[in-house]
Order: C-alpha cells, then sequence, then structure tokens
C-alpha cells in the first residue's frame, strides 16, 4: 500500500514575490530529497523552510507549493518514507500479526533512524497517513482479537512502541558515536568487591549489548503485556 501525501498550496509568503499561473519548476520528490539530505547532515533541528529553499537551490515560495510549513514537511517526509519501505504479510493468528507489524515498523524506522527521532513525540499518530495509521490499526486489532479491551489495547501498543522507538533512537545515536571514546574503558575499571557482576563481565559489555536482540525482546514483552491485560481479575 503506498500512499502519495500532498497538501493544498498555501497563499505565498507576502515577503517574496508570487507565482500565480506557473507550476513551480521542482517536483516535490526533489523537494522532500533535499530535505532529507539538510536532516541527515545537520539534523531535525536544523531544517527550516530557508534552509530546505538554500539546500534546493530554489526560493522559499517554491517550497510553499509543496508544503505548508514545517511540520507539514516533517509529516510529508514521515509518511514518504513509511509509504515507501512500510510492507507486511500478515498471518492468520492476532498475535503473530502484532509481532510482524512491529517489526515492520521496526526495520521501517530502522532504514532511516532520523525518522525515529522525530516519533518520538506523542500525538502524531492523528497526523500521519493510511500507511503509519493501518500498521497501528493491525497491532490494535490484533490485541482487541487476543482479549484486550481497546483501551488496554492503547496501552499495549504505547508500551511496545516505546520499547521499539527506545531501541532504533540508542542504537542510531550508538553508531553516531562509534569512535568518540572506548566504551570497554569504564567497564573495566569497575571493582570486582563494589559491583561484582558488572566487574565480571568487564570490557565485553559494549559487544553484548551492540546484539540485536529486538525481536526477542519484542516477543517476549508482548507475551508478558498480553497474559496481564487478559488475566481474569
Amino acid at each position: 500500500m503506498f500512499y502519495n501525501y500532498h497538501v493544498a498550496r498555501p497563499e505565498p509568503s507576502s515577503s517574496e514575490p508570487s507565482r500565480a499561473g506557473r507550476p513551480p519548476s521542482t517536483s516535490r520528490a526533489e523537494i522532500l530529497d533535499a530535505a532529507r539530505a539538510v536532516i541527515d547532515r545537520d539534523g531535525w533541528d536544523r531544517l527550516t523552510i530557508r534552509r530546505l529553499a538554500a539546500e534546493a537551490g530554489v526560493s522559499s515560495t517554491t517550497v510553499y507549493h509543496h508544503v505548508k510549513d514545517r511540520q507539514d514537511l516533517l509529516l510529508q517526509l514521515l509518511d514518504d518514507h513509511i509509504s515507501q519501505h512500510l510492507h507486511m504479510d500478515l498471518p492468520v493468528e492476532p498475535r503473530d500479526r502484532i509481532v510482524v507489524a512491529f517489526r515492520a515498523i521496526h526495520d521501517t524506522l530502522a532504514s532511516w533512524p532520523r525518522a525515529a527521532e522525530v516519533l518520538t513525540v506523542d500525538g502524531l499518530l492523528g497526523l500521519l497517513g493510511p500507511d503509519a495509521v493501518g500498521a497501528v490499526e493491525v497491532i490494535v486489532a490484533g490485541a482487541v482479537d487476543c482479549g484486550c479491551t481497546p483501551e488496554q489495547a492503547v496501552h499495549l501498543f504505547r508500551s511496545l512502541w516505546y520499547y521499539t522507538v527506545g531501541e532504533l533512537v540508542v542504537r542510531s545515536r550508538s553508531a553516531a558515536t562509534v569512535g568518540a571514546v572506548d566504551p570497554g574503558d569504564g567497564f573495566n575499571r569497575f571493582d570486582p568487591e563494589q559491583v561484582p557482576h558488572l566487574a565480571g563481565i568487564g570490557g565485553a559489555w559494549p559487544a553484548l549489548a551492540a546484539r540485536d536482540t529486538y525481536a526477542t525482546g519484542l516477543v517476549a514483552f508482548l507475551d508478558g503485556l498480553l497474559a496481564d491485560l487478559t488475566r481474569p481479575r
């Protein structure tokens, strides 16, 4: 399922000349590519309409042919990435559907870790396009089919969502600092008399922490939540 998110063009800024009567010469795809370049190089916080226009080599008015404002630009970027990368082959069992949907979300965001940084804000679900909303629907429906109430299904989604985004953000930021410090040094300095277990692990900790255990943790977390939420009170 692919979705082409598009918004109506706002009135041009009063500080720049109108280009009414002429279609923009720069495509939406080119605008989004330029925005991704700014984000990947400088981060989300540095992305502004003015900076985007400079990156694309166009005027701000041209950018406003495709986006309403900065928030709309961020939403279009997220929708575009999700629509291109989110694919799910859903099994029959509702519990398995939840696992597949969350792994698809995880893998989609892992392919562009910067996206996970924006999605750490609650409330974006109501603003995103049907691909992202459809994945959440699969999860909530699966939880209800497993015996959860709608309220419990939301709790289950949010708990697993925090686990997923947290894992992505930590790994992304850890990868960005590779080589900056030697994490093994700190663990090798642990005092065996004060923290014997950590001292025993020592410098092996970074390698152990780098292992991809997301899927294992997801299944364990999900099964524990379902068992707790559906247990007769």
